[in-house]
């Protein structure tokens, strides 16, 4: 059983099979045998409404409740009465589909609303959004890159921005987390060779394994100092910072100075979904013409674009200001407890609570007897995050309660504990079979 507890999926992973479906069989044992041991958290299954207390289901139909420190509800927006109702409305009077790509007839009223409320909320000239917010990060990336224009990305930056730069281009340049000094002599070494290529530089506002915040005004002058394009990913702190919920880009007083913000409906407002706004007079052709997860794909539905606008109308009201104090206030009450337990918290107070817990077995042990306890999270282990690395990526609503958040921390206090002496156990079994 020890074996579980060590390596990665990809170890298992057979390149040498001629057959390429059965190159993954012994990756699905591995993870079949850690289901049968309880320790694979991943692919859980929920049966209500998303909210700080939740019921659900492994995939194997093993059940399990308790509160929900695992989803991305950073406004408890979802089951929100006016959001329900529009929803409703949207389907009852659109039906439930686009029935076509945006570049054809897939867009509604809702959704065109949508952009231009959008544009207007961000103080941009234009917006385009996107079915899932995957296919606006990544379809931004690729519209703007050609094969002999470079990128300089956060080295943490999300997968969809890095895929996207991988197959826009060979010439990507991954600087230190966090950066500027990296971000300036990446693109020095570029303008020295070549002043005639376009350069994106890629960051986000927010980052969700680490919860860190770049400073973005210098990366605005590199950028202008370079003659290269700036892109930001706003999408775990749009609605949550700032007046009226615009991020943290209008936190640092730079909003309407960044080129491109890409972002994602799903943390926030309640829906699945992207955007990507600019102030470009050509761009939203790109991105509609030849932007193949825009272009080759359904255009959002009408639910999603009404349920996206009922969001915005709370986020911009004064029930979203209060709902914004409230998950933050949860969040440092969240860190603090934590951090007096003696866990090792990171990142800046925001909806996100990354708590590092070390290697592998010792991660994953937690994460089974803290579900089993009722403190349901989700867990990070490599390669999503370097090794020796493995974290819980705690997820904080706006209607967390403080006894819930006191419950959890004792949660993962007695977690910890279990998991150290279980872990002691097996490594005494191991030592006595191996001697």
């Amino acid at each position: 059983m020890s074996g579980f507890f060590e390596g990665t999926a990809l170890d298992y992973y057979d390149a040498g099979s001629v057959d390429l479906q059965s190159r993954w069989d012994a990756v699905a044992d591995w993870w079949n045998a850690r289901l049968e041991a309880g320790i694979d958290p991943y692919q859980k299954i929920t049966s209500d409404r998303i909210s700080p207390l939740v019921k659900g289901s492994y995939r194997d139909g093993t059940v399990f409740s308790g509160l929900n420190f695992a989803s991305q509800e950073y406004l408890s927006l979802a089951s929100h009465p006016e959001i329900v109702e529009a929803a409703i409305y949207a389907a009852r009077h659109y039906g439930c589909h686009s029935a076509g790509s945006a570049t054809l007839m897939g867009n509604t009223d809702l959704s065109v609303q949508l952009e231009r409320r959008l544009a207007e909320y961000l103080g941009y000239k234009d917006c385009l959004v996107f079915p899932i917010g995957w296919a606006a990060g990544y379809g931004a990336v690729k519209t703007l890159v050609r094969k002999h224009d470079h990128v300089v990305i956060d080295a943490l930056a999300h997968a969809c921005l890095q895929e996207g730069a991988a197959d826009a281009t060979p010439n990507v340049h991954r600087f230190p987390h966090l950066s500027t000094d990296g971000v300036e002599r990446r693109l020095r070494a570029i303008r020295a060779t070549d002043t005639r290529c376009g350069i994106l530089v890629v960051t986000e506002t927010l980052f969700s394994m680490d919860s860190d915040t770049p400073d973005v005004r210098p990366l605005v002058r590199l950028c202008r100092e370079y003659d290269a394009t700036l892109l930001v990913d706003a999408a775990h702190d749009l609605g949550v910072y700032g007046a009226g919920g615009r991020g943290i880009l209008e936190e640092q007083g730079i909003l309407n100075e960044v080129d491109v913000i890409v972002g994602s409906f799903s943390k926030t407002f309640a829906s699945t979904g992207g955007f990507v706004v600019t102030n470009s007079r050509g761009f939203r052709f790109g991105l509609r013409g030849g932007c193949g997860p825009s272009t080759f794909t359904n255009a959002m539905t009408p639910v999603q674009s009404a349920v996206v606008l009922a969001a915005l109308d709370i986020v911009e009201s004064p029930e979203g200001d209060e709902r914004r104090a409230r998950v933050l206030r949860n969040a440092d009450m969240l860190r603090s407890g934590l951090a007096e337990a003696g866990f090792k918290v990171i990142g800046r107070a925001s909806p996100i609570v990354p708590v590092l817990l070390g290697d592998a077995h010792i991660a994953r042990l937690m994460t089974k007897f803290s579900i089993e306890m009722g403190g349901i999270v989700n867990l990070v282990e490599h390669p999503a995050v370097s090794a020796n690395r493995c974290r819980w990526r705690l997820q904080v609503m706006a209607d967390h309660r403080e006894r819930q958040i006191v419950e959890f921390v004792e949660i993962a206090r007695r977690s910890r504990e279990r998991a150290l002496e279980e872990a002691s156990i097996l490594s005494t079994a191991n030592d006595r079979v191996a001697s």
